[in-house]
């Protein structure tokens, strides 16, 4: 790596290789404001500073850069995968980011005598067989659904089955085959689990033929409650097929990108739709940030290389722009292990497939663009009612407890017409009074505007709080310490009868109040905000409260000391797997006798 002050520009892109790499454009203050690849670093360089045709953007930025860094790579393919590493460190403020908050969600067939299926979210245990990823957690829960209908797989976690003496109930209305108490052999689960797996993997039609062999093979030997049950999963699964818009007939994977831009104002939308098996399952839309300035194929080029960092890539990919796709294909290739092919000119079906994607990025950037239009409207009116000028960005702090017991403080953050969710931070309260929701108050915001007051960071233009004055005034105190008494701060009561449309705003240092109308769209934006924090607080208490009750369960049974208490947790991975685990998992675990392991079982359930 070389750094290299800019003082001259032509000295600097003189001195840089003719070679593939990655350069980092630097601002006054030592930060990353641009990321780029380049197949010569000389040429791709100089080019920001020898061109009079720059996008606005880019003269913008150009205007503020003082420094420059480079890394030089074996090959552009390397260069790609270097550049969105570093985009999705650094995030830098001149490059479009795709952010994804959140992990793929799958479906899962754990690896037992009796196979569980399940939905999964998260990293991936190589034991298990899992299906996906699917775009949204709706498609999941509706492939679960219809394998539970035809093929009768048991969906319970191992602590369940492990303990079954009947069936349960799913086993009466036909969702499941009841393993558990030995309805059904061996291998003719094993039978169902391939066929739901074939079904998974697009086969359809090698399924379909299974179940119409062991129909006739039933009513030959004149068991006809078993050919009914063939005959009926044959029929559900045909219904499956003819629902399919789109299907190829084969058992292809692929993901189709469409874009869609705003004439003016900046905003894209990216959708992704995802085909796996040959069926359609559904699609996604992606907003980036910082996304002013480009055009679809640079949006389309940025998302292919972000999205698919570190994670599964179909073999066919299809796009609606015509972008650089060899160094693309060369990169998503090297990292996948197979063959990548990036198609830019579909036909029969796959143009369908694009044309329904295409259509849906625009009716997505409509969407989004009119709830802008709500929020702005919202935010001005709020502005003008709380007499704020330039108001942009907003923090909420709320406090939840049970009876002062696993105390959690939640900041949400509102900013540029949107809920921030990966700003969000929770807060946990101890060395306080249990109970005390003001000595809370005073210690989350004084943790969270300490590095404030010391030059770090950025004050929201309005603090809100959860609850009346005494909250309000807590609060204060804390910022008069930090030496923010500056900020703007406002409580949100709920008033005396404590319904929404009622809630009264309570300002520092007054007694009066402020009441907004039912309708009024400002409150409407309060109201968000405030139930947004309110929620992230009661999940983040009720997950630390039921790991404290778990840890304190598990003291309080006589024979569990700090050797087996930590055998429990390493075996198991933490407190949920000892809640999940059978009497017989229990056992495993070194130092647990079986009387042991079923006290234990019986005092967390």
């Amino acid at each position: 790596m070389s750094v290299v002050p800019i003082f001259n520009a032509k000295a600097i892109y003189s001195s840089l290789p003719s070679q593939p790499g990655v350069y980092r454009m630097l601002n006054a203050v030592g930060q990353v404001i641009y990321v780029g690849k380049a197949i010569d670093l000389r040429k791709r360089v100089s080019s920001y500073f020898q061109k009079t045709n720059l996008a606005p953007r880019i003269q913008l930025m150009v205007s503020q850069i003082t420094g420059i860094e480079t890394t030089v790579t074996r090959s552009e393919s390397e260069a790609l995968l270097l550049e969105n590493n570093l985009i999705k460190t650094l995030t830098p403020r001149y490059n479009i980011l795709f952010r994804d908050d959140k992990s793929y969600p799958y479906i899962v067939l754990t690896k037992h005598a009796f196979p569980r299926l399940g939905f999964h979210r998260g990293s991936l245990n190589k034991q298990h067989h899992y299906f996906g990823h699917f775009p949204n957690a709706g498609i999941v829960r509706e492939s679960i659904q219809l394998l539970q209908k035809v093929f009768r797989i048991r969906t319970c976690e191992d602590s369940v089955f492990n303990n079954r003496t009947r069936p349960c109930l799913l086993y009466q209305i036909k969702r499941c085959s009841a393993p558990c108490v030995k309805m059904i052999s061996n291998l003719a689960y094993r039978e169902d689990i391939r066929n739901a797996e074939l079904f998974l993997q697009g086969k359809q039609t090698e399924v379909l033929e299974s179940l119409a062999v062991k129909m006739r093979n039933a009513a030959n030997y004149l068991d006809y409650e078993r050919a009914v049950l063939y005959r009926d999963q044959i029929q559900t699964l045909r219904r499956v097929r003819e629902k399919q818009f789109v299907d190829s007939g084969k058992a292809l994977d692929a993901d189709v990108v469409a874009c869609a831009v705003q004439c003016s104002g900046g905003k894209i939308c990216v959708n992704l739709a995802m085909v796996r098996g040959g069926r359609h399952l559904g699609d996604k839309n992606f907003f980036p940030q910082n996304a002013e300035g480009y055009d679809p194929p640079s949006a389309v080029e940025a998302f292919l290389s972000q999205h698919y960092l570190n994670r599964f890539v179909p073999p066919l990919i299809i796009v609606g722009e015509k972008i650089h796709r060899e160094a693309l294909q060369a990169s998503l290739a090297e990292q996948s292990g197979h063959k990548i092919t990036i198609s830019l000119n579909p036909k029969s079906e796959r143009r369908v497939w694009l044309d329904m994607a295409t259509k849906n990025a625009h009716l997505g950037l409509k969407q989004q663009l009119g709830l802008q239009v709500t929020q702005e409207e919202r935010l001005q009116v709020l502005q003008h009612a709380l007499e704020i000028i330039n108001l942009t960005r907003i923090e909420c702090f709320d406090i939840s407890h049970t009876q002062g017991e696993a105390t959690v403080a939640s900041c949400v953050v509102y900013d540029n017409f949107s809920m921030r969710n990966g700003e969000y931070r929770r807060y946990n309260i101890g060395d306080i009074t249990p109970g005390d929701d003001y000595a809370a108050m005073r210690d989350v915001l004084s943790r969270r505007y300490h590095k404030v007051a010391e030059g770090k960071g950025r004050l929201p233009d309005l603090i809100l709080v959860d609850g009346g004055k005494g909250q309000v005034n807590a609060a204060q105190e804390a910022l008069v310490e930090l030496g923010l008494n500056y900020a703007t701060l406002v409580g949100v009561s709920k008033g005396r009868e404590r319904k929404p449309g009622l809630e009264q705003l309570v300002f520092p240092g007054t007694k009066k109040s402020l009441q907004l109308s039912k309708d009024h769209p400002g409150l409407h934006l309060i109201q968000q905000i405030r139930d947004e924090a309110h929620r992230f607080a009661i999940q983040g208490h009720r997950a630390k409260r039921g790991k404290s009750r778990v840890s304190s369960y598990l003291v309080e049974i006589d024979g569990i000391g700090n050797k087996r208490r930590q055998n429990l947790l390493v075996q198991f991975g933490g407190l949920k797997g000892v809640l999940t685990a059978s009497i017989e998992e229990l056992q495993q675990v070194e130092g647990i006798s079986r009387a042991l392991a079923e006290k234990i079982y019986k005092k967390l359930h």
